[in-house]
């Protein structure tokens, strides 16, 4: 672990590493077999060991400590997510959720607003952040979701989608048009944050995706959904800005749960080069797979270091959305680039489902889409270093 990371942190992470490798090392294998055939035991599986992580306070990581939370860090915490990332991203993306959605909370909730998120993590609830639409991905602005003001309450109808912890969230935080006559970033995007049981909120069923297939992800629909105005998170009309500004955060989380996808691939590459014997040696004692495997840690270290100083801009107060930009496109990068090779390295075994490695091939892929494609990190990243033109 290249991060400056406390004491109390690398005790937890033994522990989580510990129970991970008896508890969740092999389950998650099987929890994504079950999920083509029997989405109802998979589910089982899933939640008994996001119960096991439960136990151990992970959901507890972002209160912070004047509120029960236990007062790490974001670069401590950043090391428990790539640790639990490593043994499977999808789980990793359940807590990582819970910080996207207090994100939206700190940024610009009431004291209590904040105090019952707090209040729902520290028992072992879920938050949900409820963005994009089937025609709102990157575009926010081409978002449909309404919030009608009807007295002092709010109707919102629509449909969110892709997101994860729709099926198992606590609290939602929902973004929704109030002034259909002023574009979003203007002033006509609103933040509204729902607790689980709203009349009209409801989720759909799993998504059947590619990879972070242990991921509750599901659309969530709002049909008539009343709430009253108190549930506005800030002022009305400012939810665009509430959302840019939880996205700048959650370009990092993702890069964190990439990372462990990355060193998961160099890990078990290593590994295998050690015990495959080809031409009478260990593949190891191939240069070729010497660079290979150089230049996938290189691409691993370089990516956590920049997370590292994003997380570590956020923590001292000052502005990180480059810093943000940055990190998620070179950790997700690096994680699809280290999860292909570690699979060309593996050979024909690394095609198999028998090696772990196809999986995290699958998994990485999303890392280069979600919160922001790799394609607009660049163009974020372009325009601050050019400048006006």
């Amino acid at each position: 672990m290249a991060y400056f990371i406390t004491d109390d942190c690398k005790d937890l992470i033994k522990d989580i590493r510990n129970f991970c490798d008896n508890e969740m090392k092999e389950q998650v294998y099987e929890a994504e077999k079950l999920g083509y055939s029997d989405e109802e035991a998979a589910d089982e599986i899933i939640m008994e060991i996001l119960g096991g992580i439960q136990e151990m306070g992970i959901g507890t990581l972002p209160i912070p400590e004047e509120s029960g939370g236990p007062g790490l860090c974001r670069i401590d915490r950043a090391a428990i997510i790539e640790e639990i990332s490593k043994y499977d991203s999808g789980i990793a993306m359940t807590f990582m959720a819970n910080e996207l959605a207090l994100d939206s909370v700190e940024i610009a909730g009431t004291p209590e607003q904040k105090e019952r998120c707090y209040e729902i993590l520290g028992e072992g609830g879920y938050g949900a952040f409820c963005l994009t639409e089937p025609n709102a991905g990157c575009d926010v602005s081409n978002a449909s979701t309404t919030a009608v003001k009807d007295g002092d309450d709010y109707i919102l109808n629509g449909s969110k989608c892709f997101i994860t912890n729709g099926t198992i969230a606590d609290f939602y935080v929902v973004y929704a048009i109030t002034d259909k006559s002023v574009p979003a970033a203007k002033g006509g995007y609103t933040a509204f944050l729902i607790e689980k049981g709203t009349k009209g909120l409801s989720a759909g069923s799993i998504e059947n995706k590619m990879g972070i297939r242990n991921s509750h992800t599901s659309d969530v629909v709002l049909e008539d959904c009343r709430v009253p105005a108190s549930c506005i998170l800030g002022e009305v009309g400012k939810g665009f800005q509430v959302a840019m500004g939880t996205l700048d955060i959650a370009r990092v989380w993702c890069g964190i749960a990439a990372l462990g996808v990355a060193q998961r691939a160099i890990d078990e590459s290593v590994e295998y080069v050690k015990q495959r014997v080809q031409f009478g040696k260990p593949l190891a004692k191939n240069e070729v797979i010497q660079f290979k495997i150089a230049d996938m840690q290189m691409k691993t270290e370089a990516a956590r270091q920049m997370c590292a100083y994003a997380l570590t801009l956020i923590d001292r107060g000052e502005n990180f959305s480059l810093a943000a930009a940055e990190a998620k496109c070179l950790a997700g990068d690096a994680a699809m680039a280290v999860a292909t090779e570690a699979v060309q390295i593996h050979g024909g075994y690394g095609y198999s489902r028998e090696y772990p490695v196809e999986k995290l091939m699958r998994d990485a892929k999303i890392f280069q889409i979600f919160e922001g494609t790799n394609e607009i990190q660049r163009l974020v990243v372009g325009r601050a270093t050019i400048g006006k033109i």
